[in-house]
């Protein structure tokens, strides 16, 4: 016999959500990856970099799981629980973990890094990016793109009027502040929900999806969706991502 709908809301509002991590999803939810392979990729170009800066780090997972990192490697966070998950995590690898309120300006001098990365920026500061990069160096970042979950979004809120994350408007602000973009691509992904726990975890990790989410609140749409799922199976919404590498070009002054 199944869980009860009561007992899979109570395990997924008390789990903790702190980190970047999703493996506690496993087994109830899925989602596409992008075709490009962002880890690989960042792992290419660290194991090139002299000094490196990862924005937004979240827990550290992805900087941790490279095979190799730069003699200089400085991650950047703002929210306290992921702050102490990086730190434990990066600080034996060699790696300084800066708190960072995550807004302008970044805490560093000119031109000190030759790789700035970011995986799902809340926000990208083009020109403090680029005043923070070495000429020649690069900003390598995987983002969240437009109406991505949307179909959830709604679900909750009704039908929502914008989204403003399109890769061609990171390329114009990246192009604005003096870089030069390199690469862009987008993926629109797959993605199922087996069970109410596991959108109740999502929702409360990935914040900006309902930005007023609590069980509480939503507990009517919150106990239709059981039902729903329940009798009509997975829940299906598509995550929208794309990948920009943007490079400030050699001999340019900040």
């Amino acid at each position: 016999m199944g869980r009860t709908y009561d007992d899979l809301v109570e395990e997924a509002a008390t789990v903790s959500v702190d980190g970047w991590d999703f493996s506690w999803l496993d087994g109830r939810a899925t989602e596409e990856r992008p075709s490009w392979g962002y880890s690989r990729l960042l792992g290419e170009r660290m194991a090139r970099a002299r000094a490196a800066l990862d924005i937004q780090t979240g827990g550290g997972e992805i900087l941790a799981g490279l095979p190799t990192l730069p003699p200089v490697t400085v991650a950047t966070e703002s929210w306290p629980p992921n702050l102490a998950l990086a730190a434990a995590r990066l600080r034996p690898l060699g790696a300084r973990v800066v708190a960072d309120d995550e807004e302008p300006r970044l805490p560093f001098a000119d031109a000190t890094f030759d790789l700035v990365s970011s995986r799902h920026p809340v926000q990208t500061w083009w020109e403090e990016i680029a005043r923070v990069l070495a000429p020649g160096g690069s900003y390598f970042s995987q983002q969240v793109g437009a109406w991505s979950v949307v179909e959830l979004a709604e679900y909750f809120l009704g039908p929502l009027k914008g989204n403003q994350r399109r890769p061609e408007d990171a390329a114009a602000a990246a192009e604005a502040a003096g870089l030069r973009v390199v690469d862009l691509r987008s993926a629109r992904l797959r993605m199922e929900f087996y069970d109410i726990g596991a959108v109740i975890y999502f929702l409360r990790k990935v914040i900006w999806t309902v930005a007023d989410f609590s069980v509480e609140r939503y507990a009517g749409r919150l106990r239709e969706l059981h039902e729903q799922i329940e009798s009509e199976g997975p829940f299906v919404a598509h995550s929208s991502r794309f990948l920009i590498e943007a490079r400030r070009p050699d001999g340019q002054t900040a």
